[in-house]
């Protein structure tokens, strides 16, 4: 059986991540209220940023900023998209 969650981001009950992201009691909160609909959200938000700000992700200071924009996303007003960001046109 699924794992269900009700989404923080989504406001509904969906099927939520297989296992936690990471093993910190974020990652367990993040575990119980984030559906894998939202997780692919972050994963695409994070992929931004990570392009936009030129982030190395293997620097502490790179993972501490994604942290919190995480965080923001989720449990906070959804995290600002970089002033300078202009979405690809398909």
């Amino acid at each position: 059986m699924a794992h269900m969650v009700f989404c923080v981001r989504n406001k509904r009950e969906m099927e939520g991540l297989d296992e936690p992201p990471f093993d910190s009691e974020f990652g367990q909160k993040i575990y119980k209220n984030v559906s894998k609909a939202a997780w692919d959200e972050w994963v695409n938000r994070q992929k931004m940023l990570l392009n936009e700000y030129r982030l190395q992700p293997w620097t502490p200071q790179a993972q501490q900023f994604l942290v919190e924009q995480m965080e923001e996303f989720f449990f906070g007003s959804g995290s600002a998209l970089p002033t300078e960001y202009v979405p690809p046109s398909h």
